[in-house]
């Protein structure tokens, strides 16, 4: 039997390297696309012996030829601070990355999946937010390198699939948590954790009642699976995440209570552009590919936190 070949385009990062785990476990050949700036090969050290893995060192604002059946482009930082560190790369991750992929699918003939973000709704105006909003974007402010990045990364999808037949799926990622997060990624959670395993101050910007829904990796692993096997004329955009909102005072005080941290809660100014609330509306995605998330919070916590004790 011919395994079908699936390259994932940022495969060592923390979704991605999740992802090629499990997407060998189920019997398919995976190459692991990845340029290493956010990526970190330890999230993929137990994969380099399986002789179905192959790890490829490239940037994807360069062009890349292969052959494969499936194409996952889950490659740019994802992280406020990894992905301002440095915008003009950002975008250029977003659009040189998906008109390099999306022109290998089309040589290729192989499906892509685009891996975008509850980020292309901005500070949002509805709520929760369903598929249909344009969102509410600041298009020169400090989180635009990828806010703007991930719009235009759609577009362009939706145009090679009009004009070229390109076989497309646009997945809107909201919040993803799990083990093998960066340390430093500066989001709320790994944040949290490390600041409480280190007995230090944490830190929540604004008064604490902002909120975001917090889906576990395993979850958002299994929607994305589900998501590309959908049928070609289910193109998206369809949000993936947890609907269960939370303050992120509540976390802060979850985390706090689940580390034993005798860390205390200090309040720092909100940064610019970011949002008050986050909630995706996940009716399409239970209706389309019965999707919806199984692990709680509490649980994916406890995951979390065990992973980041012996990381650190």
């Amino acid at each position: 039997m011919v395994k079908r070949r699936i390259l994932v385009t940022g495969g060592a990062g923390f979704l991605g390297s999740h992802l090629c785990e499990r997407l060998l476990n189920m019997g398919y050949e995976v190459y692991c696309l990845d340029n290493f700036f956010t990526g970190q090969k330890a999230n993929i050290l137990h994969l380099l012996n399986n002789p179905y893995f192959e790890l490829i060192r490239h940037d994807i604002t360069m062009p890349f030829f292969i052959e494969a059946d499936e194409i996952y482009n889950l490659a740019c930082p994802a992280s406020p601070i990894h992905y301002q560190y440095n915008g003009i790369k950002t975008i250029k991750t977003s659009v040189m990355g998906s008109i390099n992929m999306l022109g290998l699918a089309k040589r290729i003939k192989a499906k892509v999946l685009q891996a975008s973000t509850s980020e292309v709704y901005g500070d949002p105006l509805e709520h929760p937010q369903t598929e249909t909003y344009w969102g509410n974007v600041n298009p020169i402010g400090d989180r635009a390198c990828y806010d703007e990045g991930k719009r235009c990364a759609e577009a362009l999808f939706v145009n090679y699939h009009r004009q070229n037949n390109v076989r497309i799926k646009l997945m809107r990622i909201f919040n993803t948590y799990g083990p093998r997060m960066h340390p430093n990624d500066g989001r709320v959670i790994s944040n949290f954790i490390v600041q409480a395993l280190n007995n230090r101050n944490i830190t929540v910007f604004g008064d604490g009642s902002q909120t975001r829904s917090f889906c576990y990796v395993d979850d958002m692993v299994e929607g994305l699976i589900k998501f590309m096997d959908t049928p070609d004329d289910t193109v998206g955009p369809v949000n993936i995440g947890n609907p269960v909102e939370h303050s992120m005072l509540e976390i802060a005080e979850k985390i706090l209570r689940f580390t034993g941290s005798k860390s205390n809660i200090i309040f720092e100014p909100l940064p610019k552009d970011d949002p008050l609330k986050r909630k995706p509306d996940i009716s399409k995605a239970e209706k389309i590919i019965q999707w919806k998330p199984l692990v709680g919070l509490d649980d994916g916590l406890k995951e979390t936190i065990n992973y980041f004790k012996k990381t650190l």
